[in-house]
């Protein structure tokens, strides 16, 4: 490999990292359950990516 396929690599698994954050946190979350969490999770990779900010601001709407 040379170097820039390599550092093409690298910004790939960077990006893909950062991009799976949000995911991660939805189905890690304990705010929601089921098919709420399906939701936000088809929302964030569908819709936008920036949908996690959401998530996180409205996610908690009724209490338990």
């Amino acid at each position: 490999m040379d170097n820039s396929a390599l550092s093409s690599l690298i910004i790939f698994v960077i990006i893909s990292f950062i991009w799976l954050i949000p995911l991660v946190s939805i189905v890690s979350s304990n705010k929601t359950t089921g098919s709420e969490k399906l939701a936000w999770i088809l929302a964030v990779i569908f819709v936008s990516w920036f949908a996690w900010i959401f998530y996180l601001l409205l996610a908690p709407i009724k209490k338990r």
